[in-house]
């Protein structure tokens, strides 16, 4: 191992490292993220052309978005996508559905439950974990302020 100081380090790792192209992912992040946002507008006007009311075209939605979430991970078409817009693929609805679909079909040859089913959860566990605690944490103040009130 070579002894170097902190301002070599710097030097060694400003040599070794690219500057980081920001100006160019933020707009590809923003054009893509914008690009997803647009396309869950449209299905929701399908679903409300379709016949179905505000709530339930906004339910479908959500389920469609999931659907084709998962769909484009499993054939591999989500990463490659990612890799390219960068963070505007994190549209919380297709990317939360792509952090689960990921590490499952990842780690399938494991099994259906040691494999699968114990590993879908490893991005997203802590989202539903702490989703679901504030949601009821939110809901017993409700609860309380509405005895009070």
């Amino acid at each position: 191992m070579v002894n170097m100081t902190n301002q070599e380090y710097r030097k060694y790792v400003a040599l070794r490292c690219p500057p980081s192209p920001l100006g160019r992912d933020m707009f590809r992040a923003f054009v893509s993220g914008g690009l997803i946002c647009a396309l869950g507008q449209g299905i929701l006007t399908l679903w409300g052309l379709a016949g179905l009311e505000e709530e339930s075209a906004a339910g479908a939605t959500s389920v469609t978005l999931i659907f084709l979430g998962v769909l484009l991970t499993g054939l591999g078409v989500y990463d490659r996508l990612a890799k390219f817009c960068g963070a505007g693929t994190l549209v919380p609805i297709t990317g939360f559905a792509n952090s689960i679909a990921s590490p499952a079909l990842e780690f399938k040859s494991e099994g259906l439950v040691a494999g699968m089913a114990a590993k879908m959860f490893v991005i997203a566990g802590p989202v539903l974990v702490y989703g679901l605690s504030a949601s009821v944490i939110y809901g017993l103040v409700l609860v309380l302020l509405g005895s009070f009130g």
